[in-house]
Parts: C-alpha cells; sequence; structure tokens
C-alpha cells in the first residue's frame, strides 16, 4: 500500500487559516467576509475540522454572531503547508 499523501491546502484556505491564527479569541463571521472570504470557504474549513464556528448572541439587542476559531488541525495545515514550499 502507498503511503497517504497530505492534502494541501487551497491558498484562500491559507490565507483565511493565517488570519485566524493572528486572533487568538477568533475572528466574526462579518470580519472574515469583509477580508473577502466566502460563506463557502469558512463552511469548507469547518467541514474538514480545520475551524470551528461558534455563535454568541449579542445582549444588547438579542442577535445571533457568529465567530470563527482556528482548530489544531488547522494550524498543523498552515505548518505542513509552509514545509511543502
Amino acid at each position: 500500500m502507498s503511503p497517504r499523501r497530505k492534502r494541501r491546502i487551497k491558498a484562500e484556505q491559507r490565507r483565511a487559516l493565517q488570519l485566524l491564527a493572528c486572533s487568538p479569541f477568533g475572528a466574526a463571521e462579518a470580519i472574515m467576509l469583509t477580508h473577502g472570504f466566502t460563506r463557502g470557504t469558512l463552511a469548507g474549513l469547518v467541514s474538514a475540522g480545520l475551524a470551528m464556528a461558534q455563535h454568541a448572541t449579542v445582549n444588547a439587542d438579542r442577535r445571533l454572531v457568529g465567530r470563527i476559531r482556528i482548530t489544531d488541525a488547522g494550524r498543523k495545515a498552515i505548518d505542513e503547508d509552509k514545509e511543502a514550499w
């Protein structure tokens, strides 16, 4: 059996993960969208286990706000991607 190839992350995914890695408490979904990421890209990171989504209610007007945080697997993916270059 041949060894499994590591899956490389796309440039857009890497850019999102790098932004999240700089934010210890994660980033609001609205901020990620402002930086040009699509909801599809963010959902892909979450479904791949590279990021996690959290929802919180803001007390002032009871709005639901989403935050995205990088996971340990996401940090590892960034490190492995750096080594591949």
